[in-house]
């Protein structure tokens, strides 16, 4: 780490974000080291999703032993527990303005992301995941009407139900409680869908999003990231 990378890390907002999942602690460190697996999980169809799963876990990644990865920022992921329960552990070291209300990008990606991991390797959906990443301006309590199921917090900005099967995460760049609209990402996560299907649950988001959200976007496999 250069001396540049080191003051960087240092000025970044420290988190500690952990998840218990319900499988062995060797199927976790798979799930979190092999392209394949992390394909079905790992953030959200788009046409540089394959590019940036091999850039984050392959190229950019150190891996020590035990069941330890770690990144230049200072950040690492590890994984603990047994034969039937694992705990997995993202976390980043650093002096910058830290707590709940203080928003970081990265640590609330992480939160999305180890509730789909949990998700797979819990549930065990059959088939290849397919997502719809819905994006837009909203306030969490509208946003938290997309679907009926009872929602989980994974702390203030981030919460997931499930829906016919369908993972359902929604993450905001405010607390939920907020009443201010701002950015908001919603992740649906499918598995095992064909072509039909498919399009038939896009054209339904798509009428759910629309009306709640300004500048709604729909993200899929085919599209380029929004913003890029």
């Amino acid at each position: 780490m250069t001396e540049r990378t080191e003051t960087r890390a240092r000025e970044l907002k420290p988190y500690d974000v952990e998840i218990s999942v319900a499988a062995g602690r060797d199927e976790v460190w798979e799930a979190v080291t092999q392209p394949a697996v992390l394909h079905q999980w790992f953030g959200w169809d788009y046409d540089g999703l394959a590019a940036e799963i091999k850039q984050i876990f392959v190229d950019e990644a150190t891996l020590w032993a035990p069941e330890r990865m770690g990144w230049a920022d200072g950040s690492y992921l590890e994984v603990g527990g047994g034969d039937d329960t694992a705990r997995v552990r993202v976390a980043r070291e650093g002096t910058g303005p830290g707590g709940p209300e203080v928003y970081d990008a990265i640590e609330e990606g992480w939160r999305s992301f180890l509730i789909q991991l949990r998700f797979l390797l819990e549930e065990r959906p059959e088939g290849r995941r397919r997502t719809l990443y819905l994006t837009g301006e909203t306030t969490g309590r509208q946003a938290l009407t997309l679907a009926s199921g009872e929602w989980q917090r994974f702390g203030p900005r981030v919460a997931w139900t499930v829906e016919d099967g369908h993972l359902i995460v929604v993450a905001g760049r405010i607390p939920l409680d907020d009443p201010a609209a701002a950015r908001f990402e919603v992740t649906v996560s499918m598995y095992g869908v064909d072509d039909p299907g498919f399009e038939a649950a896009r054209e339904t988001w798509a009428k759910r999003w629309a009306p709640m959200a300004a500048d709604a976007t729909i993200t899929t496999a085919a599209d380029r990231a929004p913003g890029s």
